[in-house]
């Protein structure tokens, strides 16, 4: 059996979906490398509610596949762009889905960390900033999960130069009660925070950023960079203060950057481990033996799809990854938060799906395959 799919070109294509999915199960504990998946937000598609309003969230299926990412080893990054925060997600859920995530962490012994930002005020002076995410750090510190400092379109608003970020930055890392982790999101994936650590030029926001970690390397876990830039990250990692760790955000590049080379690897908070989260715990767990061609070979070619979902504009990705979440059965629904399903068009959800479906991670390939034909009728495909 064929399904017909649309292409690029506007015509028609036939597709023969895979039989059997790739056979992964829980294993053991994560070794080598440190994986956190920034995981989606399951809507809940009886809220009658529109776009601009608060978000309606499905509790209980947006903790069940935090719980699915915990069975197989992963992290979960929480609160974070996966999430829609700042696009349908606002402050008030995000609080609200820290504090539900953190509690079920602690139940199930999943590790988590959450996103810490400004996004309860639009805008303000530097000390409100500070204070917005004085407010989010106490939140998440009271929660038991680690924070992550994320990039604040407030804060890049407000700054008039470097020396902001540094005074800013510097604040919050003497009050953390633990190490955070320190979070570089890139303009591809929020046109706002174009000109972030004060200034356009990549180099000299690099120096800005590494100076911040230098000053308190203590109180920094790690940093997450999502630039989407290789060779931006392996030099930036190589200038890391010991101990403090890499985190790839590099949806396009991960594989090789979590390998590493002879001088350090990067661990991993990913976007793309939403959907892809059994099988890249798989193959960490190869590269935990040492068989870094295994680990390669398993991941690889995943980035074509992972690919696709980040293509410009970056910061609608995360249409893909909850579209694939329904697909494989993670949710009853493909409805998002701020009605984010409607970012993408029917031949990227093909796509998508096909790419998805070769690589075998649909738990149900023929449920996937019902549902992909139930949406291309609803956007008028025969079959």
């Amino acid at each position: 059996m064929t399904i017909r799919l649309p292409d690029l070109g506007g015509g028609l294509r036939e597709y023969e979906p895979r039989a059997e999915p790739l056979a992964l199960t829980p294993g053991a504990p994560l070794a080598s490398r440190t994986v956190f998946s920034a995981a989606h937000v399951v809507a809940d598609p009886y809220a009658d509610t529109s776009p601009d309003a608060p978000a309606a969230v499905d509790w209980d299926a947006t903790l069940a596949f935090r719980r699915h990412l915990w069975s197989h080893g992963l992290g979960v990054a929480e609160a974070m762009d996966t999430a829609q925060r700042g696009m349908g997600l606002d402050w008030a859920g995000a609080a609200e889905l820290i504090r539900r995530s953190a509690a079920e962490a602690k139940a199930v012994g999943g590790r988590i960390a959450c996103g810490v930002g400004t996004d309860q005020i639009a805008a303000g002076s530097l000390g409100e900033v500070r204070a917005a995410y004085e407010e989010q750090l106490a939140l998440v510190e009271e929660s038991g999960a680690q924070a992550i400092l994320m990039a604040s379109r407030a804060l890049c608003a407000a700054a008039s130069g470097p020396e902001d970020y540094l005074e800013v930055y510097g604040h919050l890392l003497r009050q953390a009660g633990e190490p955070v982790v320190l979070h570089w999101l890139g303009p591809m994936f929020d046109p706002a925070l174009e000109g972030y650590w004060g200034s356009s030029d990549v180099d000299t926001a690099t120096d800005t950023f590494l100076e911040v970690i230098a000053a308190h390397p203590d109180k920094v876990d790690g940093i997450k960079v999502s630039l989407l830039d290789a060779a931006r990250e392996i030099d930036i990692r190589r200038r890391l203060p010991q101990g403090v760790r890499c985190y790839t955000g590099d949806d396009f590049n991960y594989p090789e950057l979590i390998a590493g080379d002879e001088k350090g690897f990067s661990h991993a908070l990913l976007g793309i481990f939403d959907p892809l989260g059994p099988l890249a715990a798989e193959a960490v767990r190869v590269l935990d033996t040492g068989d870094v061609a295994g680990f390669r070979e398993l991941l690889d070619p995943t980035v074509e799809l992972s690919r696709h979902l980040f293509q410009a504009p970056t910061r609608f990705y995360k249409t893909g990854v909850v579209f694939l979440a329904w697909l494989a059965g993670h949710q009853s629904h493909f409805t998002m938060v701020g009605g984010l399903q409607s970012a993408r068009s029917l031949p990227h959800f093909a796509r998508a799906y096909e790419l998805a479906d070769r690589l075998g991670l649909f738990p149900d390939p023929k449920q996937a395959e019902e549902r992909m034909r139930n949406l291309l009728a609803l956007y008028g495909v025969a079959q």
